[in-house]
């Protein structure tokens, strides 16, 4: 007997209200997965039942209430620790030995041309072993992965196991940078079916699959909701601040930033900027502020809840995102849709979103050209910067609207189930 045939289901209607559906991500909630949470919450709203799953715990401090909240409904494979793993392991395998040693051959073959190695897949194994009883346990019929990392490891090998077919969004840059380290083309391959964030992630897509499985690629674009979308409008303010959102990182150019807001201060320009947002490269940011004398016009805010998300963009006159990788950032749709303009850089899918008149697009890396476009912002006037901030809301709302995108979304689970 076929060991699929334990997670089958009969044929039902298409839009049967009742579709259990598993989300998995390596740690969730976190303050920067407000996205994933948009996401399931409108597929909520559209009549499926979502069980979140996370692979860790998160252990960092959550701004957001409604994110304490995801904590609390979401499920944590490692909860029981490597004694759990093992104990769901040898469960697994007794119940299922075909099965399990068909998982662990895929184990083994995508581990060893891993940099994680064999035994960290082994680990994974573990957790698919786990994931499978925990998505048996809810009826979930379809097991969703974000980001083509380790997350979508462990929902291949879950599927490999007997479990329900699985399908994972790419959103770059990591999938991009290592795709044969991560077995890109492998969980493409095994996948139902895998969602790119942007066209640029869609053709990254097509170069590491084969043709024949072209047909499983879609775009699925994160979005935003009405929080955002419906806001009462704020004017942009005449005082000069700027504000960068985003997780202190090396691929979302901060320290080019500081070089840059350097250049303007030398200059005799005054202005504040914000730095929203917090991560490994803090010491090293706070070093160069101190450095170039900026300590009185660049502020370090650390992690905010949305709301304070929001309010750090309504005071500023514009978004500066100075990234030397990306996929396609989602503050970037926040800023559009609240009204404010954007300067970010020719990367990955943002040119898709920062369409002319919308804002600035500089070459990453280039400290000349974002000086001179923050100074742009900072002295033109109110008006022009609402006009151009009015382009990019108008894009958002054509392309970029959660509802929609889970629509989308939606419809592909949907019919792998049918």
């Amino acid at each position: 007997m076929n060991a699929r045939l334990a997670f089958a289901v009969p044929a039902a209607p298409f839009d049967r209200p009742s579709m259990k559906l598993a989300y998995l991500v390596n740690q969730y909630p976190k303050t920067s997965h407000t996205f994933i949470r948009r996401e399931i919450a409108a597929m909520e709203k559209l009549g499926l039942e979502v069980e979140r799953f996370t692979l860790r715990p998160t252990l960092e401090s959550l701004e957001d209430r409604v994110d304490e909240a995801e904590k609390v409904r979401t499920r944590v494979v490692l909860d029981h620790g490597m004694l759990g793993l093992a104990q769901s392991s040898i469960r697994v395998a007794l119940s299922n030995p075909l099965g399990f040693a068909r998982a662990l051959l895929l184990a083994y073959d995508v581990g060893k041309r891993s940099e994680r190695g064999i035994l960290r897949h082994l680990a994974y194994l573990g957790e698919a072993c786990a994931l499978s009883l925990g998505v048996a346990r809810t009826g979930c019929e379809h097991v969703h992965a974000h980001f083509g990392t380790n997350s979508a490891t462990v929902a291949m090998l879950c599927s490999e196991l007997g479990g329900p077919p699985f399908s994972f969004t790419v959103h770059g840059p990591e999938e991009f940078d290592k795709p044969d380290r991560i077995s890109l083309t492998k969980k493409i391959e095994k996948s139902a079916f895998v969602a790119a964030v942007s066209s640029y992630g869609l053709s990254q897509l097509y170069r590491r699959s084969s043709s024949r499985d072209w047909s499983k690629l879609h775009v699925v674009r994160c979005g935003v909701d009405g929080e955002f979308l419906n806001a009462p409008r704020v004017p942009v303010p005449a005082a000069p601040r700027l504000v960068c959102i985003g997780r202190l990182c090396a691929q979302k150019g901060q320290l080019i930033l500081i070089e840059a807001a350097a250049k303007l201060a030398e200059s005799g320009l005054r202005f504040d900027l914000d730095l929203v947002g917090d991560g490994e490269l803090r010491p090293q940011i706070e070093a160069a502020i101190r450095d170039r004398g900026l300590s009185d016009m660049v502020h370090l805010v650390g992690w905010a809840s949305s709301e304070r998300v929001r309010e750090a963009l309504l005071a500023a006159r514009a978004l500066v995102l100075p990234s030397f990788a990306e996929g396609l950032p989602v503050v970037l749709m926040e800023a559009f849709a609240l009204g404010r303009p954007v300067i970010s850089t020719y990367v990955a899918g943002i040119p898709e979103l920062v369409v002319p008149g919308s804002g600035w697009l500089v070459p990453a890396g280039s400290i000349d050209a974002l000086a001179s476009a923050m100074r742009a912002v900072l002295t033109a006037t109110p008006e022009t910067l609402e006009q151009m901030a009015a382009v990019g809301e108008k894009r958002v709302r054509e392309l970029h609207q959660i509802g929609a995108s889970a629509q989308v979304l939606s419809s592909l689970v949907k019919e792998v189930a049918a």
